[in-house]
């Protein structure tokens, strides 16, 4: 990309800028480094990927990384909450079309799917459970951002699914906030099962499994619902 070379070369090129005083960083575009440091992580996983890779993945030398952004937890910290906001916004803007429950899940997951399976060195799923999970575990920090992350997720499927029961799409006994979770699970289970290699199929297979047990027990409608025209391209962000 001309911007990301743009960045590079304003650190590398010694010759390119007056000299500046002792300890005084080059300037360079702290959102731009931050995408390659996220790509960096979701690649190696954290404990995995080390200062040196994350400075080569940037262009940029340690002493711009520390000023931009800290050390490396730091810096893992910044590409968490980065993929955090997106995954939140893209879901809630995906869910967000005035349509039929079942044609939006089924849109929501294909999208996610095919998220789930790029990568610059291979399909790498979601960055927040391939990286994350295993974190957590030690890191009370990066638990929390995670539990943020899938509290967030719930609530926009509850907040969708409690629409479609207001419109009847429901069962009037449905369990919203369960669905909501189940849900999340299956984004999950779809990214995990990217990161290990499967195909779309076998993704697709286990999206439709949930929008079959979820939509199948529907109530028949009084007054069907219209679907609007909307966009089917949710905002740059990783469900």
């Amino acid at each position: 990309m001309v911007l990301c070379e743009m960045v590079r070369k304003s650190v590398r090129d010694k010759g390119a800028a007056p000299k500046r005083g002792p300890g005084r960083p080059r300037s360079f575009d702290p959102e731009v480094a931050l995408v390659h440091v996220q790509s960096a992580f979701w690649n190696r996983g954290y404990s995995a990927t080390s200062l040196d890779d994350l400075a080569a993945a940037t262009g940029l030398n340690r002493p711009s990384l520390y000023t931009a952004f800290g050390d490396k937890q730091a810096l893992y910290m910044a590409a968490l909450n980065k993929s955090r906001a997106e995954a939140g916004r893209a879901l809630l803007e995906a869910l967000a079309p005035d349509e039929p429950l079942r044609q939006c899940l089924e849109r929501v997951f294909s999208l996610a799917a095919q998220m789930y399976m790029r990568g610059d060195v291979g399909q790498r799923g979601c960055f927040l459970v391939g990286t994350a999970v295993t974190e957590a575990v030690a890191d009370a920090n990066i638990r929390h951002a995670l539990c943020i992350a899938l509290d967030n997720l719930d609530k926009a499927f509850e907040q969708r699914f409690r629409r479609a029961s207001q419109a009847g799409e429901l069962a009037a006994d449905a369990d919203i906030p369960a669905l909501a979770k189940l849900a999340t699970a299956t984004l999950n289970g779809m990214a995990i099962r990217a990161r290990a290699g499967a195909d779309a199929k076998t993704l697709a297979q286990l999206a439709k499994g949930f929008v079959a047990s979820t939509c199948g027990a529907a109530r028949s409608q009084t007054k069907p619902v219209k679907p609007r025209v909307a966009s089917t391209s949710p905002r740059k962000g990783v469900l």
